[in-house]
């Protein structure tokens, strides 16, 4: 598993360029998988900091049951809708997808019995059109495989 830092190391625009994509809303959707094997979606924030990504459950929630299960995780970022009808200037969205781990509760911590994690990152992806806008331009990292870039007309 890889931390935040080592995909800013490694691709520094591209860390640059999902993190803006994450910022551009407060809540972000948020994967994880039921007893079952079901996927279930939740609204989530999320942080990057100090080379973490970061996140924390309210205690008792149906994600943290979940997490606590099985830590494997995806999480997409805001949704936005292009701003034009030719997708143009849309900003695109980014996923990235890995393991929670715990860390410490921070010392302001309001919520009792809240949980916090960093997630351990196996994937980022970032989507965007391209110039001219006929095409999708699909950006990656994967541990192990580093940064690459598609296109998809």
């Amino acid at each position: 598993m890889s931390a935040w830092r080592e995909i800013e190391l490694d691709a520094p625009e591209f860390a640059t360029q999902v993190r803006r994509r994450f910022a551009m809303g407060t809540n972000k959707t948020l994967a994880t998988l039921r007893a079952d094997g079901s996927p279930r979606i939740s609204a989530s924030e999320l942080e990057f900091a100090d080379g973490e990504v970061t996140l924390g459950m309210m205690g008792g929630s149906m994600k943290l049951r979940d997490v606590r299960r099985d830590p494997r995780i995806a999480v997409h970022s805001p949704t936005i809708e292009p701003p034009n009808e030719e997708g143009d200037q849309w900003p695109g969205d980014a996923k990235l997808a890995g393991r929670v781990v715990d860390v410490p509760a921070p010392a302001d911590n309001p919520h009792a019995g809240a949980a916090f994690f960093r997630i351990d990152v196996l994937e980022v992806t970032l989507t965007y059109v391209g110039t001219p806008a006929d095409h999708l331009v699909i950006e990656s990292w994967h541990q192990g495989r580093g940064w690459q870039r598609r296109t998809r007309s």
